[in-house]
């Protein structure tokens, strides 16, 4: 019994892929808790307020049965407000809306092109969609235009989708989301955005790389709460076709269990937070410049986020040289595929505010050594 997956599992392992769970140790460089607002006083007080006036920590049910709770619909109304979308729609993870918005969405007939480094859960999406989907260069608009004009031009008349995130969770490069938007129009395409990684980061008062096509009616962004907001969940933003269709269609909506009333509780005050307290942001971002440049010397190349990659290409160097960076004390996790692409195994180094400069001059000391 279970020898079929004794027999995976040591293959991992003979890769140097084998993957198991630790817990948090160390200096604060691989999280997503990029602005340190997971452990705010605001956000606890803000929870602790909920509960007061008899906010419940379970919802009971689905949205459509007993569970939509009025801290779901203030949440969503508040959220829409402040990132200038018409309507929004709370899941429990990002995961779960990306499924649900590319699998429900698109239409049979319909075409998604994709960036081809998209996250798991878009490509979770794509497996379900009735549409077809091709993928096209990484952040390259002009492949997604070619894309777009071969598909017509053999004789297809369905919708075009272009799928793309904003700030890529593993290279930290930032998407032309102004060309993706006029290839959009040349195609009467409807565009779906992940800012996962660059809400509360970039943007005015924290409203992402595209927060300036919010509103338009080719655009649904995807907001996770997860990670610079310090909660959990997701906010799918769009017109409130988007919203209603996804009510009645989205499967990971409609038979999942609603999230918690209090965590839209501690939602509503990160957002109010974004623009309450820009310090966070440019802390970060004097931070990362920092960073930049005391870890360029070593091989880390500048993205222009707080995402910074070292490529190390191999797998069992690059867990190397994380466990000694874990041993010394620095929280580095070693990236290996098919996370990443064959051949790119990496040291995802995530810059946060619960690490100081002098963590970074410490940490780049302890990785010159370590590579060597």
């Amino acid at each position: 019994m279970w020898q079929g997956h004794k027999a995976d599992l040591a293959a991992l392992g003979e890769r140097a892929r084998l993957r198991s769970l630790t817990p948090r140790r160390g200096i604060d460089f691989s999280s997503n808790d990029y602005l340190a607002m997971s452990s705010s006083p605001r956000l606890a007080q803000a929870v602790k307020n909920a509960i007061e006036r008899g906010v419940p920590l379970g919802s009971g049910g689905s949205r459509l049965l007993r569970g939509n709770d009025p801290e779901h619909e203030v949440l969503e109304a508040e959220a829409a407000a402040f990132f200038g979308s018409e309507a929004a729609l709370f899941f429990s993870a990002g995961y779960a809306a990306n499924a649900a918005m590319l699998s429900t969405l698109p239409q049979r007939g319909d075409l998604i092109i994709h960036d081809e480094l998209v996250h798991a859960s878009m490509h979770e999406g794509l497996r379900l969609t009735r549409a077809t989907a091709v993928s096209a260069a990484h952040n390259d608009p002009q492949a997604f235009d070619d894309a777009a004009r071969e598909w017509r031009a053999r004789g297809n008349t369905g919708r075009i989708w272009l799928a793309f995130e904003t700030l890529y969770s593993m290279d930290g490069d930032i998407a032309p989301v102004d060309a993706f938007a006029e290839v959009a129009a040349r195609h009467d395409a409807i565009m779906f955005i992940d800012e996962a990684h660059a809400t509360g980061v970039f943007g005015r008062d924290g409203r992402g790389v595209a927060g300036h096509l919010e509103g338009r009616p080719d655009t649904v962004i995807l907001r996770t709460c997860g990670k610079a907001l310090g909660c959990e969940g997701a906010l799918v933003l769009g017109p409130r076709i988007v919203r209603d269709f996804l009510v009645n269609r989205g499967r990971a909506f409609i038979f999942s269990t609603a999230p918690s009333p209090l965590v839209c509780a501690a939602v509503r005050e990160a957002i109010r937070m974004l623009a309450d307290e820009p310090e966070r942001r440019e802390r970060l971002s004097a931070l990362v410049c920092h960073a930049e440049a005391r870890l360029a010397p070593l091989g880390v190349e500048p993205s222009g986020s707080q995402i910074l990659p070292l490529i190390l290409h191999d797998d069992a160097r690059t867990m190397a040289v994380a466990d000694k960076l874990q041993t010394a004390g620095f929280d580095v996790r070693g990236i290996r595929p098919p996370t990443v692409p064959q051949g790119t195994s990496r040291l995802r180094i995530s810059l946060t505010l619960n690490a100081t400069t002098n963590d970074v001059d410490a940490l780049a000391s302890t990785l010159e050594e370590a590579l060597k």
